[in-house]
């Protein structure tokens, strides 16, 4: 039985399907900045990939750590990587986005943190069953002050169910391909329903490297 330990989540992650893939995948025309792939250790204020609807779907770079309209500097206060289902409608930094400005974020999987009996923190690599990338729901805003302008995300959270809650107690909402267009905007309203949790995972211990925001390489997911 694996100690528990609540932290932030989702809070590192890994993306490894090159940009043209990645706008193939997703029928979203790439912009010319983005971030540079594989990166194992994608973590907070890192820019991130995230398929967006401007007319026409679009592969861009926004960094990870949304930005309220409010926030005087990137660095005021902790950057928020994540936001609840439960409360992302009512909450005054996130209200505007869901209903209007959501977003896409390719990811291969995610890491998750437990403790063993001697309090060290040991990392698992979590992906939904199935092989190859996936999408976290997401929310996107700019932000702009004194000539500095950060278009900005968040990856959404909902309460973990069933066997993924031995890891953490809550998740990533996972948007499948079907409903790709719903959390997008491009079918109309009832989006709401998509973030919900999935069972449908598989997770393995990885090495401890990755506990440094600095560690990369392919070994950062391999199983130990």
């Amino acid at each position: 039985m694996v100690g528990v330990n609540w932290p932030t989540m989702c809070g590192r992650f890994a993306i490894t399907l090159p940009p043209d893939a990645m706008a193939q995948l997703f029928s979203a025309l790439p912009a010319n900045d983005l971030p540079p792939v594989p990166n194992y250790n994608v973590c907070p204020t890192d820019p991130v990939h995230a398929i967006l609807v401007e007319g026409e779907r679009r592969l861009q770079s926004l960094r990870w750590g949304f930005l309220p309209h409010w926030a005087k500097s990137p660095t005021d206060g902790p950057p928020l990587i994540n936001a609840r289902a439960e409360t992302v409608a009512e909450k005054p930094a996130f209200r505007d986005a869901i209903r209007a400005r959501r977003c896409l974020i390719p990811a291969d999987g995610y890491f998750e943190w437990t403790k063993d009996a001697e309090g060290n923190r040991l990392p698992w690599f979590i992906r939904p069953e199935h092989e190859g990338p996936f999408a976290f729901a997401g929310l996107w805003q700019d932000w702009e002050r004194d000539g500095q302008a950060i278009r900005a995300c968040a990856i959404v959270t909902c309460a973990a169910v069933g066997a993924p809650e031995a890891l953490h107690h809550r998740m990533p909402v996972v948007v499948k391909p079907q409903d790709w267009a719903l959390w997008l905007g491009e079918e109309g309203k009832g989006a709401a329903r998509l973030m919900q949790p999935t069972e449908t995972v598989t997770w393995h211990r990885v090495g401890r490297d990755v506990n440094s925001n600095r560690s990369e390489g392919a070994g950062l997911i391999a199983p130990v």
